[in-house]
């Protein structure tokens, strides 16, 4: 069902998954557009971001923002075309950055809403690596990562879009940096392409070993958005004094308790004792002042324009498609930043 201008596609929260999203979870609903009031705009869905937060939201529990309610719209940045304006500052045919979530057409205030203009080069990015996945990298890696010059980062996911700048930054900065990703063809796109000193693949059976052997001098800076069975081999490997940013947990977001096998936590509190590790988790939002987002995106648009910062997209077709990318991407599936053409 292709989008138009009569109906309004929405994906909604059906059910509360315990463990795993499943076929349920997300379903399909149509209602007529909304039109917009005075001092109001509408917003036609263009682009959809698909993130792993969005499993967090699915869950009715204390977190740093309000879950999404069961018959709710699924909650989701986009990229949208200003369609009618009664609304100073935005004008038909702009393009915006704006938290409408997974629907075709949203009817906005102007509340959290970025412009980004007439003719926008890329607008897909504003979701990916000139956006959150980005500024995520860029805030964590350097104000709470620290690197300096010599020194070894470690990223997981390091072929998504969080982890693959993460990467390139630390190198900017003069790191040693050694990305973990799954599978042979994402570590070769690591490497080879984003510029990482080496990559391991988590899947493979010796994989502690092949981490070790790639950090002869240990770690100092582990950048954490996947835990699980990557974190426990990092943990022996962190140097004294070592800086661990801690920005996701994707490896253990479909857990419906407490992850199988042995006890860990007094592994990672020893460690972060013995070794004085400093161990920050933070949420991009609201852990750091709002003038640092101006210095990442001058930052991160004089890298990309200098060849110094590469970026991959996932592009999935149609809004129907969202519910499978976004469990794809849960399991580790996905392969650069997902993003839903949606109109």
């Amino acid at each position: 069902m292709p989008q138009t201008t009569e109906t309004n596609r929405k994906i909604i929260l059906a059910e509360r998954p315990t463990g795993a999203p499943g076929e349920n979870t997300l379903q399909l609903q149509t209602e007529a557009v909304p039109r917009p009031g005075k001092g109001e705009m509408l917003l036609r869905t263009v682009w959809l971001s698909l993130d792993p937060y969005m499993r967090g939201r699915m869950n009715d529990a204390k977190s740093y923002a309000t879950p999404v309610e069961i018959g709710g719209v699924m909650t989701a940045q986009v990229v949208a075309e200003v369609i009618e304006s009664d609304l100073a500052g935005f004008s038909k045919g702009d393009y915006v950055l704006a938290p409408s979530g997974w629907q075709d057409w949203f009817v906005s205030d102007g509340t959290q809403v970025l412009n980004l203009g007439p003719e926008p080069q890329n607008p897909s990015w504003a979701l990916g690596i000139l956006g959150m996945p980005g500024y995520t990298a860029y805030a964590g890696l350097l104000k709470i990562g620290e690197p300096k010059p010599g020194e070894t980062v470690v990223v997981a996911a390091a072929s998504g879009p969080v982890g693959a700048t993460v990467g390139q930054i630390a190198r900017i900065k003069g790191c040693r940096v050694v990305g973990i990703a799954g599978g042979a063809e994402k570590c070769a796109h690591v490497v080879e392409t984003l510029g990482f000193d080496a990559c391991i693949d988590h899947r493979s059976e010796d994989f502690a070993a092949q981490l070790a052997a790639a950090c002869p001098d240990g770690i100092d800076v582990y950048f954490e958005n996947v835990g699980g069975e990557v974190l426990y081999a990092v943990l022996p490997l962190l140097n004294p004094f070592a800086r661990m940013p801690v920005c996701g947990m994707v490896a253990w977001y479909n857990l419906p308790g407490l992850p199988e096998g042995p006890d860990h936590g007094p592994q990672i509190l020893s460690t972060i004792l013995r070794m004085k590790v400093k161990m920050q988790g933070f949420i991009i939002f609201d852990s750091f002042p709002a003038e640092l987002y101006q210095e990442f995106a001058r930052e991160m648009t004089g890298w990309l324009a200098e060849g110094k910062v590469r970026y991959k997209e996932q592009v999935v077709e149609g809004l129907e498609a969202a519910p499978q990318a976004l469990y794809d991407l849960l399991e580790g599936r996905n392969f650069g930043k997902v993003v839903v053409r949606v109109g």
